[in-house]
């Protein structure tokens, strides 16, 4: 979302926007809108440099399910891990939360938090050297693995066996990265979100996508013709994205609820709602 790309864990906030994030790793269209708003609101986080007062603006890279996508009841159009866990911090800030839906590489880019589109970005991020020259991000809140999804008929066993193949990444993510550095003799299709990956796999574009495990063991849960075949351990943590150097009140008002969700284990039901619970 997701980085949404070359790849488990996950968590939550509030203002105009919301995410994500998560690797990346999503389904981001430059066309993304308002998802309206919800929470409390008021003069809260007046302190904060809120794109609009008393909400908390998110941006995230949607569809890129569990953890962002379209539904559920928090005002805001979009639910999933992130968003729900956004939301959660929102209310511990007393603001409200809006989202809005955008282009993931735009987002990891640092390029739509530098414009003030939003206040953070949660969309699935991996936290990476590479993307903190350009942005700050609060404390993981998700450890994430990659993961290699085909169908069950295909023939392929393991990363070993992509020379040749298709393979469908998300353009900008971690995912694509561990794509180019270790299936080096695989055509790779950069794609914008796993809401183009799916549908590509689907029709028999590509023979295999390669992004985080939790978004590839949706489509297996959904469909059993295809199956995860591998794993990745790459030490991979997500975490909410803020510009570089403008927004040190409200990314540590953040890490402070995130902290507190995870004492009170709201930030677990949260989890298990998403990750664990059938």
């Amino acid at each position: 979302m997701n980085n949404r790309r070359p790849l488990l864990f996950g968590a939550a906030i509030a203002a105009t926007a919301v995410l994500a994030l998560t690797g990346c790793a999503g389904g981001g269209n430059d066309a993304g809108g308002d998802g309206g708003q919800a929470g409390g609101g008021g003069d809260a986080g007046a302190d904060y440099g809120l794109v609009n007062e008393g909400t908390l603006t998110a941006c995230s890279d949607i569809p890129y399910p569990p953890f962002e996508f379209e539904g559920g009841d928090n005002g805001t159009g979009y639910t999933g891990f992130d968003i729900e866990l956004l939301a959660a911090i929102a209310e511990k800030l007393d603001l409200e939360i809006a989202v809005q839906d955008v282009n993931f590489d735009a987002l990891q880019s640092g390029t739509v938090l530098l414009t003030g589109d939003c206040d953070l970005g949660a969309s699935a991020m991996t936290i990476t050297e590479e993307r903190k020259a350009n942005i700050d991000f609060s404390d993981p809140y998700y450890d994430s693995l990659q993961s290699l999804l085909v169908r069950v008929d295909s023939g392929i066993e393991s990363i070993d066996d992509l020379d040749g193949k298709n393979v469908g990444v998300q353009q900008g993510t971690t995912g694509e990265a561990y794509a180019q550095e270790n299936a080096p003799g695989a055509n790779l299709l950069q794609l914008p979100s796993d809401g183009e990956l799916w549908p590509a796999i689907q029709a028999g574009q590509i023979e295999a996508i390669l992004q985080d495990q939790p978004v590839n063991l949706e489509h297996e849960k959904a469909d059993d013709a295809y199956k995860i075949v591998e794993t990745y351990e790459t030490d991979e943590q997500y975490g909410f994205a803020f510009a570089k150097g403008e927004k040190d009140a409200l990314r540590e008002a953040v890490n402070d609820a995130l902290a507190e969700l995870r004492d009170s284990g709201e930030y677990q039901e949260i989890y298990d709602t998403y990750f664990t619970a059938e």
